[in-house]
């Protein structure tokens, strides 16, 4: 199936196909979401066929927006679709762009709208198989210190969250 994602080709916003926008390292939308519990975070591992970062652990999900998806309405179907989470409603944290490489010749160059959406404890994780191979809900400062000493097993867009824009994105949800 050709997933087309918003993507900046030539400076004008336009559909391009997912994969080759990582091929060709564009600039595209992406949403990313973090479910927060008590100062946890729901992180999930990768399943092995994806395309890129396979098998390693990343935020509670992330995907690409489809054409003219608001990013909201994009954060609450990915919940849904890779976790089999619904009835959060994340708010809107923070814009970041990043550039990296991801592997196999792919760039992941995205504009990322980040959410965080706070989960009671009876949350009902459900892991789609083709996306998610794990999830853990792991302590924020536990996270942080572990992606310092293991980063390769971890994506690097959830290494640039962490290190770059902790505050940001986490702000009054971590301890002081």
């Amino acid at each position: 199936m050709t997933v087309m994602i918003p993507a900046w080709v030539n400076g004008t916003l336009t559909p391009v196909e997912k994969l080759e926008a990582h091929q060709k390292g564009l600039k595209h939308k992406a949403v990313s979401v973090f479910v927060m519990n008590r100062g946890r975070v729901l992180i999930q591992q990768r399943a092995m066929h994806k395309y890129h970062t396979p098998g390693l652990w990343a935020n509670t999900c992330c995907t690409h927006p489809a054409w003219n998806e608001d990013a909201t309405d994009c954060a609450m179907r990915r919940l849904d679709e890779e976790l089999g989470i619904t009835g959060l409603y994340p708010s809107h944290r923070d814009q970041i762009e990043y550039r990296a490489d991801v592997g196999n010749g792919l760039v992941e160059h995205e504009v990322v709208e980040v959410f965080v959406a706070d989960a009671p404890d009876t949350l009902k994780v459900t892991p789609n198989p083709d996306e998610v191979m794990a999830t853990r809900w792991v302590d924020f400062y536990d996270l942080t210190a572990d992606v310092v000493r293991h980063p390769g097993e971890y994506t690097p867009w959830l290494q640039i969250y962490l290190r770059d824009h902790q505050t940001a994105i986490f702000g009054d949800l971590i301890r002081a």
